[in-house]
């Protein structure tokens, strides 16, 4: 499995297709939910993901400190379908967590999760942060990751 870390201006076209058609499989498609999977973070975040025979296996942005929260953040974190159940999550998330440390020095790291997977985001020593809120039909949480 090959690792990619890139900015976004780093991207070629093609991979930045991939990217979104994933995520959007993922999060629009298998989700039933409508929302606006594309927008401006994109292009200040790093993205990461794991490719395995030329598909994405699993991915996760990075956002810099100062533009979705006061700190680094993680976000559109999955692991595609043919690729569950064999610690794939914990592997991407992992690996956006080392890669915000590398950019920004191991400060907190804020992210928003949706309620089922508080456990999933415990395991890598994120803490319940707030109330439950609904974004696009979806309960969610912030949580935090603090040094």
């Amino acid at each position: 499995m090959e690792t990619v870390v890139k900015t976004f201006n780093e991207l070629s076209a093609y991979e930045l297709f991939e990217i979104i058609k994933a995520r959007i499989e993922v999060f629009v498609v298998e989700q039933n939910c409508p929302y606006r999977e594309l927008d401006d973070t994109d292009k200040v975040s790093t993205h990461v993901y794991f490719k395995e025979n030329g598909s994405i296996a699993a991915y996760i942005r990075v956002i810099p400190p100062g533009v979705k929260f006061s700190e680094a953040s993680l976000g559109r974190i999955f692991t595609a379908l043919p690729y569950r159940g064999n610690g794939l999550g914990a592997q991407i998330l992992a690996k956006g967590i080392e890669t915000a440390e590398k950019m920004f020095g191991k400060r907190a790291i804020r992210i928003e999760a949706q309620k089922y997977a508080q456990g999933f985001y415990e395991k890598a020593g994120f803490i319940r942060d707030s109330d439950e809120f609904d974004e696009d039909g979806i309960i969610h949480i912030e949580m935090i990751r603090n040094i």
